[in-house]
C-alpha cells in the first residue's frame, strides 16, 4: 500500500500513520499545522515517523498542495485532516470550518478522481451528524440532523464523497467516528482535560448534569477500521465506528479517579450549545463488511491515556 494521510500530525491522523508504517505501508502524510492546538503537540506526533525511510511528510493546507503530483504513485487516501470542535464552530469561526472540512474535501476528492491509481478514499467523519432526534443505537441510515455547525460541515463533506463516487467513480468510503480518545488526544477533549486534572490535583469542569452518555473509541480501535476500510470498504457506504464502551460522564469521571488512583473534583456548569445528549452506535455494518471488533474497553484506555499523559506533561 502507498498511502496519503491528510492530517497526519493531528491524534488519530498520526497514530494511523504510525501503524501503516509498521504494517509495511509507503506513507505520505500531509498537514498544514492549523492552529487550533499548539504547533509543538503535532510535532511531537510526528517525531517517530520522520526516523523513519517509509514516512515522507509535506506541510500543506489540501488548498495549497501539489496534489496531482502527491497522488500520482498513491493507491490509498485516508482523508482525516478538518478543523475539529463542535463548541468553536459558531459565529465568525464557521468560516474556518467550511474552508477545511467541505472545501478542503471538495479540492481532495476533485484531484482523486483525475488519479487513475486510488484504489478507495476513506474519510473521516463524526458522529456529530447523527443530532439528538436519532433512535439508539444509531443506524447508518437514520436521517442525519446535527446540531452544530461542526457536524453540519462533517455530513456535508460526507455527502460530497457520495456525490463524487456516483458521479465520477471515486471509491469513497465515510467513517463515523464515535468520540475517539487514547494517547496523544487534543488537549480539548474531555479526556485529555480530565486526566490532566487529576495528574496535577486540580478541579475539573463538567457541563450539563453529567449524565449525557458517549460511545467511547479507543484511538487503535478506529484506526484498525480505518485500514480495514481501505481494503474491505464498500464505496459508497458510511459505516460507524463505535468502541461499545457506553457510560455517562459521571461515571466517566468515577473511572478516572480509580485510574488515577484519587477522586477528582468536580464543578458543574451549563450544558453547552450543540452538545449532543447520547451516542451509541450500531456497529453491525461496520462488523460485517470491514470485520471491525473494538478491542480495548474504557478503564484500560483511560489507563493508556493516563501513562501517556504523565509522561508528557
Amino acid at each position: 500500500m502507498k498511502a496519503l494521510v491528510t492530517g497526519a500530525a493531528g491524534f488519530i491522523g498520526s497514530t494511523l500513520a504510525e501503524q501503516l508504517v509498521a504494517d509495511g505501508a509507503d506513507v505520505v502524510g500531509l498537514d498544514c499545522f492549523a492552529d487550533y492546538y499548539p504547533r509543538p503537540i503535532k510535532e511531537r506526533n510526528l517525531a517517530g515517523l520522520l526516523k523513519g525511510p517509509r514516512f515522507r511528510f509535506v506541510e500543506s493546507t489540501i488548498q495549497q498542495a501539489d496534489l496531482a503530483s502527491v497522488l500520482r504513485d498513491r493507491t490509498h487516501v485516508f482523508h482525516l485532516a478538518a478543523q475539529a470542535g463542535v463548541r468553536k464552530s459558531w459565529g465568525r469561526d464557521f468560516a474556518v470550518y467550511t474552508s477545511n472540512n467541505i472545501e478542503a474535501t471538495q479540492v481532495l476528492l476533485e484531484a482523486v478522481a483525475h488519479a487513475s491509481t486510488i484504489e478507495r478514499l476513506v474519510y473521516a467523519s463524526s458522529s456529530s451528524v447523527y443530532g439528538d432526534l436519532v433512535a439508539m443505537p444509531m443506524r447508518e441510515d437514520a436521517l442525519p440532523q446535527p446540531l452544530s455547525p461542526y457536524g453540519v460541515t462533517k455530513l456535508a463533506a460526507e455527502q460530497l464523497c457520495y456525490l463524487y463516487y456516483t458521479n465520477f467513480r471515486v471509491p469513497a468510503v465515510s467513517l463515523r467516528y464515535f468520540t475517539v480518545y487514547g494517547p496523544r488526544q487534543r488537549p480539548d477533549m474531555g479526556f485529555h482535560k480530565f486526566l490532566r486534572a487529576a495528574i496535577r490535583r486540580e478541579p475539573v469542569s463538567l457541563y450539563g448534569d453529567g449524565e449525557q452518555t458517549r460511545d467511547f473509541t479507543f484511538v487503535h480501535d478506529a484506526v484498525g477500521a480505518t485500514i480495514a476500510a481501505a481494503t474491505r470498504g464498500v464505496p459508497g457506504r458510511v459505516y460507524n465506528v463505535g468502541g461499545g464502551s457506553r457510560v455517562s460522564m459521571n461515571q466517566v469521571i468515577e473511572i478516572i479517579g480509580r485510574v488515577a488512583g484519587r477522586p477528582l473534583v468536580v464543578t458543574r456548569d451549563d450544558a453547552q450549545k450543540g452538545d449532543m445528549r447520547h451516542t451509541y452506535a450500531d456497529t453491525t455494518r461496520a462488523r460485517q463488511d470491514l470485520g471491525f471488533a473494538p478491542r480495548v474497553g474504557l478503564e484500560e484506555g483511560l489507563a493508556a491515556e493516563f501513562t501517556w499523559l504523565s509522561g508528557v506533561l
